[in-house]
């Protein structure tokens, strides 16, 4: 396979939804919901109540990314190989 599996790491763009053509890395996998946490795609917003989490003990909004359906990801340098390639007609 050229392409290659995805790993934690990775450089990938986004190829369908809301968020397609963003670019960034491969955060964690989650292989069971065949799905990846991509940094800074696909934000979502989450109310803490207080004191329920180690890491904000007051509260509040917390900003996270959400997981992204691996059929949507595609790594970066195949993506900008496609997208260099040129389609040639030929004529008659």
């Amino acid at each position: 396979m050229r392409g290659g599996k995805i790993r934690v790491g990775d450089e990938v763009v986004i190829i369908t939804g809301d968020s397609e053509g963003e670019r960034g890395k491969v955060l964690q996998l989650l292989p069971r919901r065949q799905s990846v946490l991509v940094e800074g795609v696909r934000k979502i917003k989450r109310h803490q109540k207080k004191g329920a989490d180690q890491n904000s003990p007051e509260g509040g909004i917390i900003e996270r990314e959400a997981p992204v359906h691996i059929s949507n990801v595609m790594k970066a340098e195949r993506y900008d190989e496609r997208r260099g390639r040129t389609i040639e007609v030929e004529d008659g």
